[in-house]
């Protein structure tokens, strides 16, 4: 009976917060919205704005850097798509015909490293044919602005930890971040993170019509699992390329250390391929599930007698959804990567993500410490995301 009860005083609590969140947010967009293309930020008129941000205890793995970031760290600007071969690299291994189970499509590495033509092994997984945007990029765009959002989100939108996971989302939501790009309101807490720098100049050559294109592209893909959440004291040795880490050896011989670790299951199938099949297993510090389902459901909120003892965060089902799937232009986050949800949890918070909808979660998050957004992210990216029960994802020690 104690626990029925303890499960309806949560529910009610969740929509209350969630009837308040959703009137400061209503009152906050009356008050602030305006065509996104002539928001002007702050930077552009002429203020400096320097966000102190906490290098120190930024969770590097979130990132894929290994060593912390120093005030005036830049980006190293993406190379470019390109056909060319590598010298470094046999031309015949370079050219010859590649496949992979399932599909009937054959590229050479040199077509799939054209990120200007973006390669499809799964046409059935999406909309088809892709939009012009999504496999060549703006018609604007030149030299590292020419890449299709496909190169790097991949066909089906699923993306890669190092990256963002955009099939399934809202179109309204699709369409803020990037605007917020454009506006300069969206950046990386990590100045050295270059993929975030290429997003921002390919969101300010985009067409207002491209954007509009993609977000219906993206939004029309049904989000389904391919991270293998995994509990575990060790994982295999690693080492990073591109900000995404790729396991040295299956056998896990090095301690975790508190951080999650998203590698491959398959490196040549994700990596060396680009196969938007193949998926990813996140290992997690043991325990860092559960932690963040109380998180997550309750905020860490506790009935200790007939009193409501106050938790360290808002639930995130409270605006997220109880299923996390996503309630309105709210985006969904179920079995999403974990290494994109703390790090945008971690920008947040370093204010270096900012729009009118943001303002609610740096509210939320606010008091939360390295441990809890490891616990968060393990938690929120084991879910099976809904509409998908009928695939489990696994969490295994």
């Amino acid at each position: 009976m104690k626990r029925y009860l303890g499960t309806a005083v949560v529910g009610i609590i969740c929509f209350v917060l969630g009837v308040v969140f959703q009137r400061y947010y209503d009152s906050r967009r009356v008050a602030t919205d305006q065509p996104p293309a002539t928001v002007v930020p702050t930077e552009a008129k002429g203020e400096k704005v320097a966000p102190a941000i906490q290098y120190d205890r930024e969770p590097l793995w979130a990132y894929g850097f290994e060593t912390p970031a120093k005030p005036g760290d830049t980006a190293t600007p993406q190379a470019p798509p390109t056909r060319n071969l590598r010298p470094n690299e046999d031309p015949t291994e370079q050219t010859r015909l590649r496949s992979v189970r399932g599909s009937r499509a054959t590229y050479s590495l040199v077509d799939v490293r054209d990120g200007h033509n973006v390669i499809d092994w799964f046409p059935g997984d999406h909309p088809s044919p892709m939009p012009d945007i999504i496999k060549h990029g703006p018609a604007a765009g030149v030299a590292n602005t020419s890449r299709g959002c496909g190169s790097c989100h991949l066909p089906n939108g699923k993306g890669r930890p190092e990256n963002a996971p955009p099939a399934g989302l809202p179109v309204a939501y699709f369409m803020r971040q990037l605007h917020d790009f454009r506006n300069g309101f969206r950046k990386s807490a990590d100045p050295r993170k270059p993929n975030t720098v290429t997003m921002t100049d390919l969101a300010k050559v985009m067409t207002d019509e491209e954007m509009r294109v993609s977000a219906e592209y993206f939004a029309a893909i049904k989000w389904t699992p391919w991270i293998r959440v995994v509990e575990s004291d060790l994982v295999p040795k690693t080492r990073i390329v591109g900000n995404l880490y790729l396991p040295l050896a299956q056998e896990k011989t090095e301690p975790i250390a508190g951080r999650i670790i998203e590698v491959p299951e398959n490196v040549e199938q994700a990596e060396t391929l680009r196969n938007p099949r193949s998926g990813f297993i996140a290992y997690v510090p043991p325990g860092s599930v559960e932690k963040g389902r109380d998180l997550v459901t309750t905020g860490g909120m506790r009935v200790v007698g007939n009193q409501i003892v106050q938790g360290k965060t808002t639930p995130c089902v409270t605006c997220h959804g109880l299923d996390l799937g996503g309630v309105a232009d709210v985006p969904p986050i179920a079995g999403r990567s974990p290494s994109y949800i703390a790090r945008q949890m971690w920008d947040i918070q370093q204010g270096t993500r900012n729009g009118v909808a943001v303002q609610l979660m740096k509210l939320a998050i606010a008091n939360l410490n390295g441990e809890d957004l490891v616990s968060i992210a393990a938690y929120v990216s084991s879910r099976v995301p809904p509409r998908a029960v009928s695939q489990q994802t696994r969490v295994s020690n």
